[in-house]
């Protein structure tokens, strides 16, 4: 029979990757709904490296009573991966056992909750899953929370280079984030009537892309397009201002770091040079991850929080709490991060129709 922790054992909570939104509501369901159960809650800093490392800290009510409206997380965060570093998963499993563990809430995107899948499958370790990321890009869920509150404020920077540039009758170009998945720049375009949207889904057509934002442009003098961070650009000429060519710094999970001269740079250039008209362009980086997380974002958080802690105390481990309609719903952590989901025809359809 599938047992949790007993009310003498403890249980770690840890957020690992980019931070976003909706982090702290989700620590606080977790601590609030463990005390139902007589449990304490501990934190581990800097998710896998704080495991790693040993850095802990008590969690109890004091510490998230007024967590829903903060932005980022109280436990801080790293993109540290143990299986790339020698000895550290024996040194997670120590710390574990050390802090007297029962099971662990790993809080987390692809990489921090492929990690928890690794962990469970190599040593079978009590640990359940929960969603976040802002790209909204995990298999297995409708949706993460980071990822409405990080297109409530790409919606917002949209609506004011749209003012700026009818004013100015330019061209404005918004860079928002997304190195694999297109899902914020593509919800950005179709809540702001953007006039073009580029995605890493979908192949770049630069002779179209003039086309359309010409036509735009002769009717109303003014266009807005938006486009992911991960767009790759297929003409040489529009590419030739990503420096350090060659070969790429990646991270500990193998995704290249995007610290070159940006795409959305690259296109206003080509553009304004084939166009004639003037274009300019703003990149909304890491203030999409910052700030209290919206309604939805915080809802949605603390119901996954409260959710791992009931898979915890039914025994549902190797798990992730997965939104499925209006339900939450437990899918095992292999599933859910074996591929990413990416953005899918349907939705590309739907754009297309309403750019015109």
């Amino acid at each position: 029979m599938k047992r949790g922790p007993s009310s003498s054992q403890r249980i770690g909570i840890l957020t690992g990757g980019g931070d976003c939104p909706g982090l702290n509501p989700a620590i606080r369901g977790c601590v609030l709904r463990a005390l139902d159960h007589g449990w304490e809650c501990v934190g581990i800093l800097e998710g896998w490296k704080g495991l790693i490392e040993g850095h802990s800290t008590p969690l109890g009510i004091a510490e998230v009573d007024d967590l829903m409206g903060r932005g980022g997380t109280i436990l801080r965060t790293s993109r540290t991966n143990p299986y790339k570093k020698e000895g550290a998963v024996a040194r997670c499993l120590a710390t574990i056992k050390r802090l007297r563990l029962g099971a662990l809430v790993a809080m987390g995107g692809e990489d921090t909750l492929g990690v928890a899948a690794r962990l469970f499958k190599d040593y079978r370790l009590k640990v359940v899953g929960v969603p976040k990321t802002m790209d909204n890009d995990l298999s297995a869920t409708d949706y993460t929370f980071g990822f409405d509150s990080a297109v409530t404020i790409a919606v917002e920077a949209a609506e004011r280079l749209k003012d700026t540039g009818r004013s100015h009758r330019r061209i404005m170009i918004l860079e928002v984030m997304g190195r694999h998945a297109g899902w914020v720049a593509l919800y950005t375009a179709l809540a702001s009537g953007a006039d073009g949207v580029l995605i890493p889904e979908e192949p770049v057509s630069l002779s179209s892309l003039v086309a359309d934002l010409r036509a735009v442009y002769r009717r109303r003098q003014t266009a807005l397009l938006i486009i992911s961070e991960g767009v790759s650009l297929p003409d040489k000429k529009a590419a030739a201002g990503r420096e350090g060519g060659g070969q790429e710094a990646l991270d500990e999970f193998g995704h290249m770091l995007l610290k070159e001269r940006g795409t959305g740079e690259q296109i206003a250039d080509y553009l304004e040079q084939e166009t004639g008209i003037e274009t300019r362009v703003a990149v909304i980086g890491h203030i999409q991850r910052g700030g209290p997380p919206t309604v939805f974002d915080r809802i949605l958080a603390v119901r996954t929080g409260v959710k791992a802690i009931d898979f915890i105390a039914e025994g549902q481990f190797g798990q992730m709490v997965a939104v499925q309609g209006t339900k939450l719903v437990g899918v095992p952590l292999a599933k859910a991060t074996g591929q990413l989901k990416l953005v899918s025809q349907d939705w590309l359809a739907l754009i297309r129709a309403l750019q015109k």
